[in-house]
């Protein structure tokens, strides 16, 4: 039966007869069977079957089974034991040479029983850890100091190890406690006093800078033994102003101790204070002796700077007990480099002369400098440093 779009209406003009006849023949020629239809999803699924239920996923890809066996842990091999050290006073200096590199003297090529060891330096002294819970108690203003239940001061457990003697050997010919004072403030001065001058110099820290309890503590990693400053006032007060936590002459005791702890608790590990100003305070002794009570009342010791000839603490300090030194020279009290370097030499004359003495300076760049080049060779001078705690703990 003709199609019904095979129509004359819908035959292209001009197509012959023959052209359309060659169009049914491809059109039946193309047309799907039903049977080869049928045949060929009848395959599809038999493969689909195959690749689900058969037993190879790999759907025929080359393989192979590697045996996993389990095996025994293999013995590690015993390292060779190394033998203990022997007990020092028993090994014989050859011994102690040979195992740590330590020089041996042997006068008149006699035998080790003879020999003289000579003192190796150490590594770097470290201070107590800051806060000590034993030494410390809440405040309105953070942790103070205080006296441990064992009688423990915060002035002995947070001060700086003295030295024996000078690192390279020989006499000591005196020794020199220096503290520098006015940190805190700078940070870049402070830093400079921290890293450039010997661990041995004692930093005294200002109670405002932001950054004080963090560059104190940074201090005492480095090896310094460090101090708080207390504001005081002095005879031109307030044209010249300590700041607002000031110790005033006038004031009752009571607001200059509250004043006292707000500063105490700014710097962790303190072995003392250190007068800010306070020229005239430090010359009232009815004002200044509550305070001193009260500092050694909390196993604290009180340096006095040395800048006011008129102070009374050290004279107050010793009635009341309380551990206290006054710096006999300062350093820095005409800021150039030439008296600097003046005073620097006055300390180790008087150092031989009385085998000890105690100065003080400003942390200025000039005298950080100043100090630095200074203690550089000190040794080879035959002087050494030691800690500003010597001084107060000597006292009362």
């Amino acid at each position: 039966m003709p199609l019904a779009s095979d129509t004359i209406l819908t035959r292209p003009l001009g197509l012959r007869d023959e052209a359309t006849a060659r169009v049914k023949h491809w059109r039946a020629v193309l047309r799907p069977k039903p049977l080869a239809a049928l045949a060929l999803g009848a395959g599809a699924l038999g493969l689909a079957a195959v690749l689900v239920l058969g037993d190879d996923p790999l759907a025929g890809e080359p393989y192979a089974i590697a045996a996993i066996e389990v095996r025994a842990p293999v013995a590690p091999v015993p390292e060779p034991a190394v033998p203990a050290p022997s007990d020092p006073a028993s090994r014989s200096a050859v011994e102690v040479e040979r195992a740590s590199g330590v020089a041996v003297n042997r006068p008149d090529g006699t035998s080790a029983p003879d020999s003289v060891v000579i003192r190796v330096p150490g590594g770097p002294i470290r201070l107590n850890p800051a806060p000590d819970p034993r030494l410390a108690e809440r405040g309105r203003y953070g942790p103070l100091p205080k006296v441990g239940p064992d009688g423990a001061r915060p002035l002995d457990v947070y001060a700086r190890p003295e030295a024996a003697g000078l690192e390279r050997g020989g006499a000591v010919a005196g020794r020199i406690a220096l503290v520098v004072s006015g940190l805190g403030i700078g940070q870049a001065a402070t830093q400079d006093a921290i890293q450039r001058l010997p661990p041995a110099v004692s930093l005294a820290f200002a109670p405002y800078g932001a950054d004080v309890p963090r560059s104190a503590a940074r201090a005492r990693e480095a090896g310094h033994e460090v101090l708080v400053q207390v504001p005081m006032e002095p005879f031109d007060y307030p044209d010249n102003d300590p700041g607002p936590q000031t110790l005033l002459a006038g004031a009752k005791p009571a607001e200059n101790l509250d004043r006292l702890a707000f500063v105490l608790a700014r710097v962790q590990g303190a072995v003392g204070v250190m007068n800010f100003m306070g020229a005239r305070l430090t010359g009232e002794a009815a004002a200044l002796e509550p305070v001193l009570r009260e500092v050694g009342g909390r196993g604290l010791g009180f340096l006095d700077d040395g800048t006011s000839p008129r102070s009374l603490a050290r004279d107050l300090a010793r009635k009341a007990k309380v551990p206290a030194a006054r710096a006999e020279i300062v350093v820095d009290a005409v800021p150039r480099p030439d008296a600097i370097d003046r005073e620097l030499a006055r300390l180790e004359e008087a150092a031989r002369k009385s085998g000890f003495v105690l100065g003080s300076a400003t942390g200025q760049p000039l005298s950080i400098d100043r100090i630095a080049r200074w203690a550089r060779d000190l040794e080879s001078r035959g002087i050494l440093l030691v800690p500003a705690s010597r001084a107060m703990r000597s006292g009362p």
